[in-house]
């Protein structure tokens, strides 16, 4: 009797490890299936929380992800604490002082990137390296800035496979019903074209507010891993060899590791139907020169805005092979411009939707004593595209207002600044001095500084730093 019993007992056990293992392959068969791109060292590293992130390119943001009826991917934002990483503040320590234990400040990243970008509007999350590239690159290489919407991910693709450098971009995501399917997209973009692995790194912003395209740059300048930037709108086309051509010009060089800044000069296409396909377009500045007499190309914005670059000086741009200072900054002035990514300002936040967003960054640059420069032979060419008027007009009008006081702001701080900076005599001064002179009550106050501060500037910090 007992052997019977034991029998039918392990006949069970037997049936039921058969039905587990067929389910097992049912599910594991599915998920192979409708995930190719998922290895089970992704799913690891994706349960594993998004301290995995930026060590790789692979698999979906970590703890993002959860599972429907459909076997479909979703992203639950609002219900998620995205970041596990940890961010440690260490003490300064003197020569041969040995760190003590738990001496650490450790914070949330999610906190930790609340506060850097407080000036923004909240809440929005920020996930740096969402996907990280493989490449590893040269510090001395141009990083180009950039930030895209859903919208935009086709040209971006076309930007990457033709600078085939490093790329730092910006990507944001509509905190909605549909974020499932925006960040499916996302990933969709990604797996489309091997190069963005070897060359971008992403960086998600989710949020509700339209446009904070100041904070978009500031985000993917901050995660940038080389020393230089450049700030870039997508939609414009690199026509040369721009990573050769700073290579093979100390000149350029030097002035990057000094601080300036090198304009590339951008072009527009008369015609829009010429500027959607890249590949058409010139790549030696004389088939620019041409086509600028046969008035197929002009100045970018030219017909409609003069101010946003005429300070680049396109007749002297023509004319010469050399590198020019530019003697013209108006406070309209929106060039693209490569940085030194250490001491250069940040764009201010505050500035959200069309209008002035650039202007105001660049301005703000200039005003604390970073001169512009020309390159002579690379350029910009806009690729057409529709623009939806009806969502710049609104933004313009406020932005403009804004810009107006910013800019008083702007004389008033740096000059106080660089008043206790024993600066105001020097040649850093030149621009803020230049630009606020106008401004009324500027020199009076200027006069008065020593009067209302009548202590001596220290000259060094605590500790001997400068």
């Amino acid at each position: 009797m007992a052997v019977a019993v034991s029998g039918n007992l392990c006949t069970c056990l037997f049936r039921y490890l058969v039905l587990a293992f067929l389910a097992f392959s049912v599910i594991f068969s599915t998920a192979s299936f409708l995930f190719p791109n998922l290895s089970s060292e992704d799913l690891r590293k994706n349960a594993a929380g998004l301290i995995q992130r930026g060590a790789g390119a692979a698999g979906v943001s970590t703890g993002a992800l959860s599972w429907i009826d459909n076997q479909s991917p979703t992203f639950e934002i609002d219900s998620i604490h995205y970041s596990n990483q940890k961010m440690a503040i260490h003490p300064v320590l003197n020569q041969g002082e040995v760190q003590q234990e738990g001496t650490n400040h450790v914070v949330d990243e999610d906190f930790y990137l609340s506060k850097v970008y407080s000036t923004a509007m909240q809440p929005s999350k920020v996930m740096p390296y969402y996907f990280r590239a493989e490449g590893v690159f040269d510090k001395e290489e141009v990083t180009i800035t950039t930030l895209i919407t859903e919208n935009r991910f086709g040209v971006f693709k076309k930007l990457v496979r033709n600078y085939r450098g490093p790329i730092s971009v910006s990507i944001w995501i509509r905190d909605d019903e549909f974020n499932d399917q925006h960040f499916t997209a996302l990933h969709e973009l990604y797996d489309s074209e091997p190069l963005l692995r070897q060359y971008v790194d992403f960086h998600v912003v989710v949020d509700r507010f339209d446009f904070q395209l100041n904070m978009w740059r500031n985000v993917a300048r901050l995660f940038a891993r080389t020393d230089y930037f450049m700030l870039l709108d997508v939609d414009f086309h690199i026509c040369t060899n721009l990573r050769q051509h700073l290579q093979e010009s100390p000149q350029a060089r030097e002035l990057l590791r000094q601080g300036s800044a090198l304009v590339l000069p951008a072009f527009e296409y008369t015609n829009e139907d010429d500027g959607v396909d890249s590949a058409t377009f010139p790549v030696i500045k004389s088939e620019v020169e041409k086509q600028v007499k046969d008035k197929k190309l002009i100045a970018f914005h030219a017909a409609k805005f003069v101010p946003g670059h005429g300070a680049s000086n396109y007749p002297k741009w023509y004319a010469t092979n050399d590198i020019y200072q530019v003697t013209e900054f108006n406070f309209k002035y929106e060039p693209y411009v490569i940085l030194k990514k250490e001491g250069t300002p940040w764009c201010d936040e505050r500035f959200v939707g069309y209008g002035a967003n650039k202007a105001a960054c660049l301005y703000e640059i200039y005003i604390s004593g970073i001169d512009y420069y020309v390159l002579p032979n690379d350029f910009l060419i806009h690729q057409s595209h529709a623009y939806p008027e009806s969502k710049r007009s609104g933004g313009r009008k406020l932005n403009a207002e804004l810009y107006s006081a910013f800019r008083d702001e702007l004389c008033f701080r740096y000059a106080k600044a660089m008043y206790f900076a024993n600066e105001l005599n020097t040649a850093k001064a030149r621009n803020m001095r230049t630009q606020c002179s106008s401004l009324k009550g500027f020199d009076a106050a200027l006069k008065a500084f020593p009067q209302m501060w009548k202590t001596t500037p220290p000259k060094t910090l605590p500790g001997g730093a400068k």
